[in-house]
């Protein structure tokens, strides 16, 4: 009979030790899961809930939350420290510094890749290509700031290559904002600035393939090469002027400041380049056998005058004579039918 309780106690004991157990295990199983699929997220929430700039960028930050609406949250100025900005915030990061974007032939420098440049005509009918660069500045006041994220920071823009970005995606991204809405302008200043110009007044080589006569090629070109430097710099005045007005009215505000357009390089097309080759060639042979010419002409001259003076003294072309005789000569007998040298032994 004590056997019996012994053992049914065991039982008994048994039972309540591994009643107390299996809730326990599945509880610390619950509560594990529990935090990883809901905890984790939340935490990083939370540590993904402050943001800070660097010194070259400024960000507009927006309302990303579940229950939140999509509006402009604030504005972090260049190089901030920590700062909280909501649970689940869009930060969209612009560049604060000064940009560029540049237009030129180097396949491996330009903004869009491969050969690069505008090629607008002249005022008389000669296609120019242009290459230069825009510098810029986004304007960092924070209500123009809020504008133009409104409008450009909303949409996505396809670059060169065909793929699409948002501004606020890296340098791709701003590339892509530069290629699609930028360079268009950059183009409508450059046709319009430069279609009031003739080719010869900023290329002074063009006089030399637009005219028909030799002398008015040259004189043409002399004139105007004093005159394209200065023409240059109207085109880039103009344009700077022109181009801050016209990005104004084409983004729909004052997005970029400080802007200042460097014309590098004015080039001709490849036929009218050679053109030019060959008519400075000609004109170079010309100065040659121009040179050769005046070269005769001064020879002659100094043969006369030496001439002249052997006439007047005839003892002086003598001495001039010997003078020029081989070294090594002994006897010079002019009269011998033999030869008028003999060398001696």
């Amino acid at each position: 009979m004590a056997e019996k309780k012994t053992s049914a106690a065991k039982e008994t004991g048994a039972t309540r030790r591994s009643g107390v157990r299996a809730p326990s295990r599945r509880t610390a199983i619950v509560a594990a899961v529990l935090l990883v699929v809901v905890g984790w997220p939340v935490l990083s929430a939370l540590f993904g809930g402050f943001e800070r700039t660097g010194g070259g960028e400024i960000a507009v930050v927006r309302n990303g939350g579940f229950f939140d609406n999509n509006r402009i949250r604030q504005v972090i100025d260049p190089g901030s420290g920590r700062v909280w900005v909501g649970l689940y915030s869009q930060v969209h990061k612009y560049p604060a510094q000064q940009r560029f974007y540049t237009i030129t032939s180097d396949a491996g420098k330009g903004d869009e890749s491969g050969v690069d440049v505008v090629t607008v005509p002249s005022s008389d009918g000669v296609n120019m290509g242009i290459e230069g660069t825009l510098y810029f500045t986004l304007n960092q006041d924070h209500r123009a700031l809020r504008q133009f994220d409104d409008k450009y920071g909303t949409r996505k823009f396809r670059s060169a290559s065909g793929d699409t970005y948002n501004v606020y995606d890296g340098d791709k991204g701003w590339s892509a904002f530069l290629d699609q809405i930028v360079r268009p302008v950059i183009d409508n200043d450059l046709r319009s600035q430069i279609n009031s110009f003739r080719c010869a007044e900023l290329v002074s080589s063009c006089a030399l393939v637009q005219n028909s006569s030799a002398p008015r090629n040259v004189q043409a070109a002399g004139q105007q090469a004093q005159s394209n430097n200065g023409n240059i710099a109207k085109v880039q005045n103009a344009i700077n002027t022109s181009l801050a007005a016209d990005l104004e009215q084409t983004l729909g505000g004052k997005f970029v400041t400080n802007i200042h357009f460097n014309l590098v390089r004015i080039t001709l097309p490849s036929k009218v380049q050679d053109a030019v080759d060959r008519a400075q060639a000609a004109f170079a042979q010309i100065s040659e056998a121009q040179a050769k010419v005046a070269s005769a002409k001064a020879e002659a001259a100094a043969n006369k005058a030496r001439q002249d003076g052997y006439n007047k003294c005839p003892t002086c072309a003598r001495i001039e004579e010997l003078k020029a005789l081989p070294q090594g000569i002994t006897v010079y007998a002019p009269g011998n039918p033999n030869g008028s040298l003999l060398r001696g032994r």
